[in-house]
């Protein structure tokens, strides 16, 4: 009897000692506010949203020790709106992240639904993925900095840390029979952050991106959303909606920011292109032409205490000359867009914040020379006319 008992505390020991080699997290944010908006189709628009700062989400995160210092991972993360209750990243259960792999002292290789290296490593410095929520984000969020898009059926590795170098790439397979090429996605990226200074610089190439299945139709983001519908579409924005005809869209990021005592200046580059137009679905534009998108953004960040956060930036936009398929030309848009913020935090889960918005769009005339371009701050309605803007009050929580 003795034996029995000592057998069982030996195996509810080795049970306990199993058990905290495994863990599973239930993590989450609520983000919800009070938006004006300007010019929404022509009108005033007053409305509640959510996860404009931080998308609203929940997730599960779990790691398993399997020892010799690899570690199994994996992560579910769910998109939803608060005022509706619907899921988000339209409609998919786990739209916003979706991945299992392992972690070891040389890295980490994950396989799922993940984000691509551009997001990973330049979009921290943009002012939208830091206080000015996607409404801050670049117009129409054409590089991606604020994971608009997220990549399907991708292979992922990220470096561990090298005296704060990190570097990592993706793989995202087509899944299309016969045509290895189609829906492919793949980015490469790095990091440096070393004291006061960071850096961050990534590439992302995307084949067929509005086809059924590809980068631009695979449930993204909040900005990639119908606003009439809520379901998502392969391109809403009008900045760049002309051009989701492309075999490729590819973009160049890079970005920077140093931090002196209370105050941190950032700025960030992104080339953008839409190349082989006419490749899926119908064109305007001339077949085989290329767009290009150069962007610069500014920011400013004020930690006047150590519960208050000042934000600033100026953001830059300029679209090349696309040629029409009448072989007419077409004067490329620019946008320029400006934000303001203030976070107020009332414990490290719960602030309050104010965001403000503006954006100018100009030239893009048509072949009888009439200046279409519209202002179109990311994941709203487009204006009427070429300025919008728009301000939102908010709270967000964490657990």
């Amino acid at each position: 009897m003795k034996k029995s008992l000592l057998a069982l505390a030996a195996l509810g020991t080795f049970a306990g000692v199993a058990h905290a080699q495994s863990s599973v997290t239930l993590y989450g944010i609520i983000d919800e506010g009070f938006n004006i908006n300007t010019n929404s189709g022509g009108q005033h628009l007053y409305n509640l949203s959510s996860g404009v700062l931080q998308g609203s989400r929940f997730g599960l995160r779990g790691t398993e020790d399997l020892g010799g210092g690899l570690k199994a991972i994996f992560v579910l993360e769910n998109g939803f709106d608060v005022n509706s209750g619907k899921l988000g990243q339209g409609g998919l259960m786990f739209g916003r992240q979706a991945y299992v792999g392992l972690s070891s002292q040389f890295g980490t290789v994950t396989l799922g639904r993940q984000y691509d290296s551009v997001v990973d490593y330049v979009g921290p410095l943009e002012s939208g993925d830091q206080w000015g929520g996607y409404i801050a984000a670049h117009p129409g969020d054409l590089d991606n900095f604020n994971n608009a898009y997220r990549t399907n059926n991708t292979v992922k590795f990220a470096s561990k840390n090298y005296g704060g170098l990190t570097f990592g790439g993706t793989y995202s397979f087509g899944g299309k029979a016969g045509d290895f090429s189609s829906n492919q996605i793949w980015s490469l990226g790095a990091g440096y952050a070393n004291g006061p200074l960071v850096l961050g610089v990534g590439y992302l190439n995307a084949r067929t991106p509005a086809a059924s299945g590809g980068l631009f139709n695979n449930g993204g983001s909040i900005a990639g959303l119908s606003a009439t519908t809520g379901q998502q579409t392969a391109v809403t924005s009008p900045v760049y909606s002309g051009f989701a005809s492309a075999n490729t869209y590819q973009v160049i990021g890079a970005g920077g920011a140093y931090t002196f005592g209370a105050a941190t200046v950032g700025v960030t580059y992104s080339n953008v292109k839409f190349m082989g137009l006419g490749a899926v679905g119908t064109t305007a534009y001339a077949s085989g032409e290329t767009a290009t998108f150069n962007n610069v953004e500014a920011n400013f960040k004020y930690q006047l205490t150590p519960a208050l956060l000042l934000g600033a930036s100026f953001d830059y936009t300029k679209g090349s000359d696309v040629a029409l398929a009448n072989g007419t030309g077409n004067a490329g848009a620019a946008y320029y867009q400006g934000a303001l913020g203030v976070d107020y935090f009332l414990s490290k889960r719960t602030d309050v914040y104010v965001i403000g918005v503006f954006q100018q769009a100009s030239a893009d005339r048509d072949s009888a020379g009439n200046d279409v371009a519209h202002a179109a701050i990311n994941g709203l309605t487009p204006s009427s006319n070429t300025r919008q803007t728009t301000a939102r009050i908010g709270i967000r929580h964490k657990f």
